[in-house]
């Protein structure tokens, strides 16, 4: 046994003693990622280089590599005896191994022998398999081909077996040679003529269609193959032939409305996937006579403008023919589990007929230039698209009705915006004329009609409420634009207002130049817009009362949501109104209170009357006392007021009035009064300052009645004048704060706690 290696510690220095230990790392140094699989020494040292120097990564690698060789040696070291009597256990290891080497080699022989043979059996069969297969397939295309060829032949036989109707010119087959030729010396008898004749045709044509769509499927799945493209000229000549057949079989059947015969011709139609030349057929023999007869056109006529450009009166006529003459194929194609539901003929036959009839014989019938004529059109048009949906089985047979290209594009005729813009100028443009008058317009004999007081009363009003009305009449409202007539409504509401509003506010400012629509406003009399006022009112119970039942009626069809929409936008549109009527009071007070003041400035008269005048006390009230609430009460008595202005309305403006008139009343006798003492002090400081100069007493004082006594008084007696003429309109004074102010300011102070006149 050998000893362990010896290993002498390294002499440690003081640095190793007092500073971090030696195997201590930086941070940017991870030894870990050694052990990583994916680690890359390349792509770690170029990761390191940008930001350590090659110096310090090499020494700190050296000191990492004798880190290491120091735990190899301590790990020998400490499992040295195990380590050195492995060699020891493992005692006649190689004749284990000679005595296992023959059985393998043996087992491996074998298993490459089987794993050959196998191989060589998979081979065969694979082989095999795939002969079977080509075989098979082979066997499909050859079993394909005799079947397309059998049924070329069979579709060639039952052509040729059509029966002919000599009898009947008309329906002579066109390829009648070509059917001989095909016959070679084969001939047949003429069969009798007449209905049977017919149906054993169609029933035959329905049996070839149906060869015919199995020979469709035999070459979908054997296209390109030389034996196809060779009898490509009999099955073209066999499809023309049972085209042209079909064709005369079918229109003779529409021709005699035989249902049977119409029923094996659309049946056959079907089964070759041809329904569009059936709903051309039946287009052109039956439906385009007849629009021909009702709507006249063509580059030979020109009767189009005779008749007018009205359609009310041809689709009558068109229900007639429908019902007259295509109802029986109609109901033959929507009748249930026929299978011809594939059919179309209401869309591809019957409207696409009449849309080119009228673009044809009457484009000017979808101009929305003469409105009124586009509406009946246009209204005309939706009740027969709904004539002709009823003759669909089901809803999901009217959706697909209205999703067709030729709906879409009968609709695409009807430019309904165009239409709403010209309604919109007339409706808009009407009101607009009638709000740009200079003045106001009383409807005629608005004043000798005193017994309807609901009645509108301004031209602007009623031209307003006929606007309204008008989007909404039969003979102008369209349910497509429902949501466009009912933003113009509130449009018109809105204009209104403004209006109004425009035209108080220049009347207030006095300046009417910025606007020249608002000249009404400064020339109207103060009791024409009571005018405004009776007319607001019946506006606003109008809007919110039949006029929104009559619009919630028209859009009843709507949900409920867009119902509580509209009546919301409709009330508020009322409420707007509704809150001018503040505006116009004011309005009127302000003139009455203009008037007042007129009076009022009388009241500058009585400081000359009593100043150093001598004059005794006054004991009645003054002369301009009477006329100040005189336009007020002209007003309120008058033969509008009375007509016209509903109490709660009177009340309003008799309270405004009088408080505004009695608050410049106060103003003017405070400044009077207050003028009048500042004058009396200074009069009494000259006097005072003469008797000191005479060498007169100063304490001598003077108990006669002043003059702002006198003033005092006489504004004390006219303002109680003014509370009794107050109370003769209905007024107390007492409850008016002006008032009351007026009464502090002038009444004696033995008076001024009681107002009593």
């Amino acid at each position: 046994m050998m000893d362990p290696i010896p290993t002498a510690p390294p002499p440690r220095s003081a640095t190793d003693l007092f500073s971090d230990p030696a195997d201590s790392h930086p941070l940017w140094f991870k030894s870990n990622l050694f052990l990583s699989p994916n680690f890359d020494s390349e792509s770690y040292i170029s990761e390191l280089r940008t930001f350590v120097p090659f110096e310090t990564l090499r020494s700190e690698l050296q000191a990492h590599l004798s880190s290491l060789n120091h735990e190899l040696i301590d790990l020998i070291n400490r499992d040295y005896a195990d380590f050195v009597n492995l060699s020891t256990k493992l005692v006649d290891v190689d004749a284990a191994v000679v005595r296992m080497r023959a059985p393998l080699l043996e087992l491996r022989e074998k298993i490459d022998g089987f794993r050959g043979a196998l191989e060589g059996s998979l081979v065969a069969l694979q082989n095999g398999l795939k002969q079977r297969s080509e075989a098979a397939s082979a066997r499909e295309v050859l079993e394909l081909l005799l079947d397309t060829f059998h049924v070329v032949s069979k579709v060639e036989k039952l052509i040729k077996e059509l029966p002919s109707v000599p009898a009947d010119g008309s329906d002579v087959d066109v390829n009648l040679e070509e059917r001989k030729s095909m016959s070679s010396a084969t001939t047949f008898q003429p069969v009798e003529n007449g209905t049977n004749v017919r149906e054993t045709q169609s029933m035959l044509l329905e049996r070839i269609a149906s060869e015919m769509n199995r020979l469709k499927f035999y070459i979908a799945h054997a296209q390109n193959l030389p034996f196809i493209e060779n009898m490509e000229k009999r099955i073209k000549s066999a499809s023309l032939l049972l085209d042209a057949s079909l064709g005369h079989c079918f229109v003779h059947g529409l021709e005699h409305q035989n249902a049977n015969v119409i029923y094996n011709c659309l049946r056959a139609y079907a089964a070759i996937d041809n329904t569009r030349n059936a709903e051309e057929i039946f287009c052109n023999t039956v439906v385009a006579p007849l629009m021909q007869k009702i709507i006249p056109h063509g580059p030979s006529e020109a009767l189009a403008g005779a008749s007018g450009d009205e359609l009310e009166s041809d689709y009558e006529q068109i229900k007639q023919c429908v019902e007259k003459d295509c109802k029986f194929l109609l109901d033959i194609s929507s009748a249930e589990n026929s299978g011809l539901h594939v059919f179309d003929f209401l869309v591809n036959s019957i409207l696409k007929e009449v849309l080119s009839a009228i673009q044809k014989g009457k484009p000017g019938a979808f101009s929305p230039g003469r409105p009124t004529q586009f509406l009946r059109n246009y209204k005309s048009s939706l009740d027969f698209l709904a004539y002709l949906e009823g003759y669909c089985p089901s809803r999901s047979a009217v959706a697909k009705f209205r999703a067709e290209a030729i709906y879409v594009e009968f609709m695409k005729q009807w430019n309904v915006g165009v239409y709403f813009s010209l309604r919109f100028q007339e409706i808009a443009g009407a009101l607009d004329s009638a709000l740009t008058a200079a003045s106001l317009a009383p409807v005629q004999n608005s004043n000798s009609n005193q017994g309807n007081s609901q009645a509108l009363t301004l031209k602007q009003s009623v031209t307003l409420l006929d606007s309204m009305k008008s989007c909404w009449r039969q003979d102008v409202f369209l349910l497509p634009c429902s949501d466009k007539f009912l933003r113009l409504s509130l449009q018109l509401l809105s204009r209104y207002s403004n209006w109004l509003s425009s035209g108080l506010a220049a009347r207030s400012s006095g300046h009417a130049s910025f606007n020249p629509g608002n000249e009404w406003a400064i020339s109207a009399a103060p009791d024409d817009f009571i005018y405004i006022i009776h007319d607001i009112n019946c506006l606003a119970t109008e809007v919110s009362g039949d006029y929104l039942t009559h619009v919630l009626q028209l859009l009843s069809s709507c949900s409920s949501e867009v119902l509580d929409l509209v009546k919301q936008s409709i009330l508020e549109g009322g409420k707007s109104l509704s809150s001018m009527l503040p505006v116009v009071i004011n309005t009127i007070v302000d003139a009455l209170v203009e008037k007042a003041v007129e009076d009022l400035r009388q009241l500058k008269g009585i400081t000359a009357t009593y100043r150093m005048t001598n004059k005794p006390l006054p004991v009645r009230h003054s002369p301009y006392v009477s006329g100040v609430l005189r336009p007020l009460k002209t007003l309120l008595e008058g033969e509008r007021a009375m007509t016209y202005l509903t109490p709660e309305a009177k009340n309003e403006l008799l309270l405004g009035a009088a408080t505004q008139i009695t608050s410049r009343y106060h103003e003017l006798a405070a400044e009077l009064i207050s003028v009048a003492r500042k004058t009396e002090s200074s009069l009494l400081k000259i006097r005072q300052g003469a008797q000191r100069r005479a060498g007169a007493s100063s304490d001598v004082s003077d108990h006669n009645v002043s003059d702002t006594d006198k003033i005092c008084m006489q504004l004390f007696l006219d303002i109680q004048e003014y509370g009794r003429n107050l109370a003769a309109l209905g007024v107390q004074a007492a409850d008016i704060p002006p008032y009351r102010s007026l009464w502090q300011c002038v009444a004696p102070s033995d008076r001024q706690s009681l107002i009593k006149f």
